[in-house]
């Protein structure tokens, strides 16, 4: 089974970037371009479709050229609102997808093997779900997701008011995927949360670290 056939890429912008001042933090420039456009480009390529998952006017990321989806339970609830959004919009426009992939915006050194890696614990039956680790640490935003669970996450979020994933993803079998560090030893999911986080990606993207 191959990634860039079955699963759809959605990018997850819905937080309030608190620690990055407000704001969009995924249109911060780095190394020239927005931080989004460093995700776009490492999971594209990735993926059958990719979609934004996005609150407020989506007409500020209209140069990506990307569907832009807004979460379908109010109040900002949380990454499992996003994925849902994602979920629910792969069963309306893209009925062949029975998986998405969903990626931070705020990490410009995602790995290029994230999908299939993944992919591949769902696809041998070991899993209903998988997500990425690295230097023993949990990253849930960077998750696979089944589209046919989407009506037990709405269930969980609406009716039983859970926000956390790991809440989630406990009531399944989850695999958990570990990666190495990349180039230079850089983790692939250092996400740049603060001013002084993208100051560090501007440096290790400079190639000095």
């Amino acid at each position: 089974m191959r990634p860039e056939k079955v699963v759809l890429g959605l990018l997850l912008a819905g937080g309030l970037s608190r620690r990055m001042g407000g704001g969009d933090k995924c249109l911060r420039p780095l190394a020239g371009r927005p931080v989004l456009a460093h995700v776009i480009e490492r999971v594209r390529p990735q993926v059958a479709r990719l979609i934004l998952n996005a609150n407020g006017d989506p007409a500020r990321f209209a140069g990506f050229g990307l569907a832009v989806v807004a979460d379908g339970v109010e109040g900002y609830a949380g990454p499992l609102a996003g994925v849902l959004a994602g979920l629910d919009w792969a069963a309306v426009n893209a009925p062949g997808i029975d998986y998405v992939l969903s990626a931070p915006t705020d990490a410009p050194f995602l790995p290029l093997d994230l999908a299939a890696r993944l992919l591949a614990p769902v696809a041998r039956g070991e899993a209903d779900m998988a997500t990425a680790s690295s230097g023993g640490q949990a990253h849930p935003v960077a998750g696979l997701w089944p589209v046919a669970l989407r009506a037990a996450l709405r269930r969980a979020l609406v009716e039983e008011g859970i926000r956390k994933v790991d809440a989630w993803t406990a009531r399944y079998r989850l695999a958990t995927v570990a990666f190495a560090a990349g180039a230079e030893g850089v983790d692939p999911f250092f996400n740049a949360n603060r001013p002084e986080d993208l100051a560090e990606a501007e440096r290790l993207m400079a190639g000095k670290g």
